[in-house]
């Protein structure tokens, strides 16, 4: 079975720093697209930033500049390193993995207070 499990979610201050991590089992996760959406409450998930089976990111324009997505194929794991947190920045972080189909993990909540 295919399962994604995240962490490094929490509560963390305006302009703070948090590091979320995936790691990924059940697919052959060097030839998996992997990314990370979040959904912030009363609105539907967005898309934060991918990453592309030959390493290749994309990051949304909300975040560029603050936030790196990254992936470790030895590990199974993709993280992303977020950086000057904004209040706006607080939702369920959700990581995704393309392989023939798309998989979700359970989510991770960040919290950032103003």
């Amino acid at each position: 079975q295919v399962q994604l499990v995240e962490s490094g979610g929490g509560l963390v201050q305006a302009g703070g720093s948090l590091r979320l991590s995936c790691t990924a089992s059940g697919i052959i996760f060097r030839l998996s697209d992997m990314g990370w959406y979040r959904q912030a409450p009363g609105k539907q998930r967005e898309l934060v930033a991918t990453i592309a089976r030959d390493g290749s990111t994309n990051h949304a324009e909300s975040v560029k500049g603050r936030f790196t997505i990254s992936r470790d194929n030895a590990k199974n794991e993709v993280y992303m390193q977020m950086n000057s947190l904004k209040p706006e920045d607080t939702a369920v972080y959700y990581c995704n993995a393309k392989w023939r189909m798309n998989y979700w993990g359970k989510g991770t909540l960040v919290t950032v207070s103003s």
